[in-house]
């Protein structure tokens, strides 16, 4: 194992837990935080993560990313949803595709609902976050239980999906039929239509949500995450709530390719995080 400068691991703890989803399936997530945070008396704050898209495995690693949040006290969790392929192949081609994509969500909010039924968080101590297609996650969550959540990050959200997947003239609309389906076919159009997050916006009181964009990106165009982010700031009957969108005027899909800028990107939304989980300014534990 590589050594890291300035890392203790002995500080760390990991553990697997499982939730129910809503058909009874076992949704798996790996939480990691510091020793004896989950021991302590009353909900964490808490980030939990997802993706679930592809069949892209999100296997827990080490990532540098997530210490701030560690340090201060905050449980990461990793929702290993279906739509990936943590779980073999099923996971993803018989359970989180096509007509059965709206597991994806359900299983995410299983989750949510199975870390504040434990006590290891409350909805006013919750943050969440995705990209990409896991933005596309997050966005459809907020329109089913905006209640769940203190703050959502969304970063290169795929949310218009209707429009995207309807206009073939995009050039990776066509290849993307094989993931959502082709709405050109009712049985997809009506199932798409039931979950895409900007077709679903309506009046509810969804918490603060920071979404990133990149002007140049050539897979989730910016003007997707930006009329969201509009629609959000129009609907919103959470007066204290603020959609805030950041797009970057030089980048694409997947952010600075710079370390440091890209250091700096995650520091701005870790703070937005932080700020609105009440440990704005709370140094890191030693």
């Amino acid at each position: 194992r590589q050594e890291v400068p300035g890392l203790a691991p002995s500080k760390y703890e990991s553990r697997r837990i499982f939730a129910e989803a809503a058909d009874g399936e076992s949704i798996p997530m790996s939480v990691v935080c510091l020793k004896g945070v989950l021991d302590a008396e009353g909900p964490r704050p808490c980030m939990l993560y997802g993706y679930g898209s592809y069949g892209i495995c999100i296997d827990p690693g080490f990532d540098p990313h997530i210490l701030p949040y560690l340090d201060r006290g905050m449980v990461y969790v990793l929702a290993n949803i279906r739509g990936g392929g943590e779980m073999g192949r099923h996971w993803y081609e018989e359970q989180g595709k096509y007509l059965t994509k709206r597991n994806t969500f359900l299983d995410f909010v299983a989750c949510a609902e199975h870390l504040i039924e434990e006590g290891i968080t409350a909805p006013d101590r919750l943050a969440i976050e995705g990209r990409s297609a896991g933005g596309l996650l997050v966005g459809a969550v907020l329109n089913m239980r905006p209640d769940l959540f203190r703050v959502a990050v969304a970063g290169v959200p795929f949310v218009d999906v209707m429009n995207s997947m309807c206009d073939p003239s995009i050039p990776l609309t066509t290849g993307e039929w094989e993931e959502w389906g082709n709405p050109n076919e009712w049985k997809y159009f009506d199932y798409m239509l039931s979950y895409s997050p900007y077709d679903n916006v309506r009046e509810l009181p969804y918490p603060d949500i920071l979404i990133t964009a990149g002007l140049f990106d050539p897979r989730v165009a910016y003007w997707e995450p930006a009329k969201w982010a509009s629609k959000l700031r129009t609907n919103s009957t959470n007066p204290r709530a603020k959609v805030l969108l950041k797009m970057d005027l030089e980048v694409g899909h997947f952010s600075a390719s710079d370390r440091y800028r890209y250091k700096k990107e995650k520091a701005f939304e870790q703070a937005v995080v932080l700020e609105k989980l009440g440990l704005a300014g709370a140094p890191p534990q030693a």
